[in-house]
């Protein structure tokens, strides 16, 4: 069976990977000229790196873990120390450790917290961990019915401290979901926690070895080309044109640079691009189905990732660090914690600025003095004084549709991948799957669609392609 799967970020591509393995012939279009989707990387004049998004692996993503495996590319990560690191900004040029120790799931995690002494009182941390366990105890089911509330709302129901939001939860949503705890679905937040407490190693961290398109995106693609799968770039995605019963008949591809429109016919059709785009592209007639109708309720995150480079060290803790600022997210030293991007003399920050409403439209020099402002708070001892670190360039990377936004009440609103047109699915971390808006979710939903496509038995085969 010949498949065309529109977008080449996570979604597409696993679902491509996945439907070569079953046999069938994907055929995968993207509309740049680069891999990746949300994880997309570019190289400067210098040849540095620059991302999408400061992307980390966690020990509980299963289907991630698992696809690199089959692709032989599991040495691509490097797994850092277990722990999650949290700037101290009242103690500036300090860090607040949660080691979590090498013992069996959920007491690991639990000691990491009762081990703590920095961030929270005794009365707190044992509220801290009491609050945890109805999302251990009670399941996926329990964690599925708190969308609902906002995260927030759900930490004050569970008699959770205010502070333990603002030192512990901010920095975590932010990182999760690139938007604050009053804002984010309790769903959310508590699906990860609980992976967290039932998996040893599931908040263990990893980054790649390099770039994602090459070091992951790239393997993908040289696995299905290799079982006769087709990939074509800067080929976007301009019309999905219905039979007269609703089904699909056939894609029509934008021709850039000069090139016709084309059009794509198979036996089974895909859309593993952002929801936002895909609602723009939907047929008319598709939309008046409750199905599709839903989906108008998702909308993508803004997200804005930035690269800075200075002239000297700034830090050599090889790992993710949680700012706990008001502006920047997570952060990460990449000349330190990326072997590719590996410096011994000079720093290579990347971080992530959540929320970024506020930000999104504001020019790339407005954001890096924000964000030179937050740092000199976390690093005073390099960025002050009579003899300040040097920025030495910088990078500003916006994405105005991101992941979708993990408000309360949107888990009703997620599609599956099957969708009530017989050849039409759906692939991307905003459908429904058991993980969030994340890389895990977008390689699990990927698998997923091709899944449903390997059930699914077409009418009559058909040619692939034409030109308009």
């Amino acid at each position: 069976m010949r498949v065309a799967i529109a977008g080449a970020g996570l979604a597409g591509l696993a679902c491509a990977k996945y439907l070569s393995d079953a046999g069938h012939t994907p055929i995968l279009f993207e509309s740049r000229d680069v891999l990746g989707g949300l994880v997309a990387a570019w190289q400067d004049e210098d040849g540095d790196w620059y991302e999408t998004g400061l992307h980390a692996f966690f020990g509980a993503y299963p289907n991630m873990l698992q696809l690199m495996n089959e692709l032989g590319i599991e040495d691509h990560l490097q797994w850092k120390e277990h722990a999650l690191i949290f700037n101290q900004p009242e103690k500036p040029g300090k860090y607040s450790y949660f080691s979590v120790p090498d013992i069996p799931a959920p007491f690991n995690v639990i000691v990491s917290i009762l081990r703590n002494n920095d961030m929270l009182t005794w009365e707190q941390k044992i509220k801290f961990a009491l609050g945890l366990w109805p999302a251990v105890l009670r399941g996926q089911k329990y964690v599925e019915d708190m969308d609902k509330y906002s995260l927030l709302e759900w930490l004050r129901r569970q008699g959770i401290d205010d502070r333990v939001n603002s030192d512990i939860f901010v920095a975590a949503s932010k990182a999760l979901t690139f938007i604050n705890p009053d804002d984010v679905s309790a769903t959310i937040p508590l699906t990860a926690i609980n992976k967290f407490l039932k998996e040893r190693y599931g908040s263990k961290i990893a980054f790649l070895d390099g770039s994602p398109t090459e070091r992951l995106c790239q393997p993908i693609v040289e696995h299905f080309q290799a079982r006769g799968g087709e990939i074509r770039m800067e080929r976007p995605l301009k019309q999905i044109v219905l039979d007269d019963d609703g089904t699909v008949k056939h894609f029509v591809m934008r021709g850039l640079n000069g090139q016709p429109d084309e059009i794509v016919v198979a036996d089974a059709y895909v859309s593993a691009m952002p929801v936002d785009v895909i609602k723009t592209l939907m047929p008319a007639p598709w939309r008046e189905i409750e199905f599709f109708e839903k989906m108008q309720e998702l909308e993508g995150v803004p997200v804005i990732n930035l690269h800075l480079w200075f002239d000297r060290k700034l830090t050599d803790i090889d790992h993710l660090l949680f700012s706990r600022s008001d502006i920047l997210s997570v952060y990460a030293d990449m000349s330190v914690a990326c072997k590719e991007y590996e410096d011994p003399d000079k720093s290579m920050l990347e971080l992530i600025i959540a929320p970024a409403k506020d930000w999104i439209e504001r020019s790339d020099r407005e954001i890096v003095a924000a964000t030179m402002t937050e740092l000199e708070r976390l690093f005073p001892q390099h960025l002050t004084g009579d003899n300040p670190a040097k920025l030495r360039k910088s990078k500003v990377v916006k994405t105005p549709r991101s992941v979708y936004t993990a408000s309360p009440g949107r888990q009703d609103c997620r599609p599956s991948q099957s969708t009530p047109i017989a050849n039409f699915f759906l692939a991307g971390s905003y459908t429904m799957q058991e993980y969030l808006g994340s890389m895990e979710g977008a390689v699990l939903s990927g698998k997923l669609a091709a899944q449903e496509i390997a059930n699914y038995q077409p009418v009559v085969a058909k040619p692939l392609a034409t030109a308009m």
